[in-house]
């Protein structure tokens, strides 16, 4: 199929197939013997030797760095020689787009895409009700432009009817194997574990030390064990990716994924993975809407994050003419799009119905160091962000996929 958009030179397109964040738990079941097939067409049995991934463990731990992309391990692999050690025989990946949590852990759990699952950013319009949910917390400002404080509340829909596609591992488990995830106690039974993640049982565990030392109880019989780490990710949207304290998160958590390795039966297969890289945002490329009549004018919502825009438009506004003004506004700071072209191009791979009212209007994909705000939606903490992800480019959307076996 010929692209709609022509991607400049420094974005890359996502993809959903055996090169992708899709594939790996897929690829994982075929090596447990569990027959997966998603409904974007992997299969275990194509998806595990596409990987290099060996057949027949009993027992495997998948774990995923949140934050780590490929660029950020190369650039600081001095503070993860483990990790580092291990890069000669590893791959990448392409994450989803947007290159960010939700999107990416819902493409990780289902093998699917964002298109599939619904969850299309860190924010995005409720279709049912017009408010923003955010979709990490699974909570909805009903009136998201309301001066003063920001009114959050539940989101009264259940994350079972937006998020429809079984999840890889709820499929394993059906299929007799052991299922476990250690992991903080303020995930188990969240909105988020409920639509990406469900399946496994969830064992609080709340540093990584505590969910390395659950994930080697859990292997003394043989069974799957799914391990996420959000340090490094948090740590570098507060001081940056190229900051000492991300270098020191990194460290950590190399130590601890070594210590597994060394602690898990023998023949224990143990995958890393991230959902998404990192990038330092410049503050002077930084564009706010609520401060340009040209970016405000037809539009009724954003959703998404500063690197990766849902731009919702107002009732009888073209979006060809908001595209065009953002366009014109942002210059080579971003590439911006047409949902229909997007939707065509794969970007977000096959959409669901119920799920393309949630898609903005317009997407608008960061280049560079760039990113779009808007003041009366984000918090001054979350407008200075020195770290951020979400947009097309290779370190926010090259991930590593690094194998070892005790």
């Amino acid at each position: 199929m010929t692209a709609v958009v022509t991607l400049p030179d420094d974005l890359l397109a996502p993809s959903y197939g055996t090169g992708s964040l899709a594939a790996v738990l897929p690829a994982v079941a075929g090596t447990l013997g569990v027959d997966v097939r998603t409904s974007t067409g992997l299969v275990s049995a194509e998806c595990a030797p596409a990987l290099g991934l060996p057949a027949g463990c009993d027992r495997v731990v998948v774990v995923l760095v949140d934050g780590l992309g490929l660029h950020n391990l190369a650039e600081r692999g001095g503070h993860a020689p483990f990790l580092r050690s291990l890069l000669a025989d590893g791959r990448s990946l392409l994450s989803s787009f947007p290159s960010t949590t939700a999107a990416a852990l819902a493409t990780l759990g289902t093998g699917t895409s964002p298109g599939r699952t619904g969850l299309l950013g860190y924010t995005q319009r409720n279709a049912a009700t017009g408010g923003l949910i955010t979709t990490i917390s699974w909570s909805e400002q009903s009136d998201p432009y309301r001066p003063g404080p920001k009114l959050s509340a539940p989101v009264r829909q259940d994350p079972r009817d937006l998020q429809r596609e079984p999840t890889v591992l709820e499929t394993v488990a059906a299929a007799g194997v052991r299922v476990t995830a250690p992991g903080p106690a303020k995930f188990d039974g969240s909105g988020m574990t409920r639509a990406a993640l469900r399946g496994p049982r969830y064992v609080p565990a709340e540093s990584l030390a505590d969910q390395v030392d659950a994930a080697v109880r859990a292997l003394r019989d043989p069974g799957l064990v799914y391990l996420y780490h959000g340090t490094v990710d948090k740590v570098g949207h507060h001081d940056g990716p190229d900051s000492w304290q991300w270098g020191d998160a990194l460290e950590a958590a190399d130590a601890e994924l070594r210590r597994l390795v060394r602690s898990v039966p023998r023949g224990t297969l143990v995958v890393v993975t991230a959902d998404h890289g990192q990038v330092a945002a410049d503050r002077y490329r930084q564009h706010d809407v609520a401060t340009s009549p040209e970016l405000a004018r037809g539009v009724a919502l954003l959703g998404g994050e500063p690197r990766a825009t849902h731009v919702y438009v107002q009732d009888g506004a073209d979006p060809r003419d908001v595209a065009g003004r953002w366009a014109g506004v942002l210059g080579d700071d971003a590439l911006v799009v047409l949902r229909d072209e997007a939707v065509a191009d794969g970007w977000l791979g096959p959409v669901a119905e119920h799920v393309l009212p949630a898609v903005g209007d317009v997407l608008v994909a960061a280049r560079g160091a760039a990113t779009v705000v808007d003041s009366r939606l984000h918090p001054s903490g979350a407008r200075e962000m020195p770290g951020v992800h979400g947009s097309l480019t290779p370190a926010e959307m090259v991930v590593p996929l690094l194998v070892a076996q005790a």
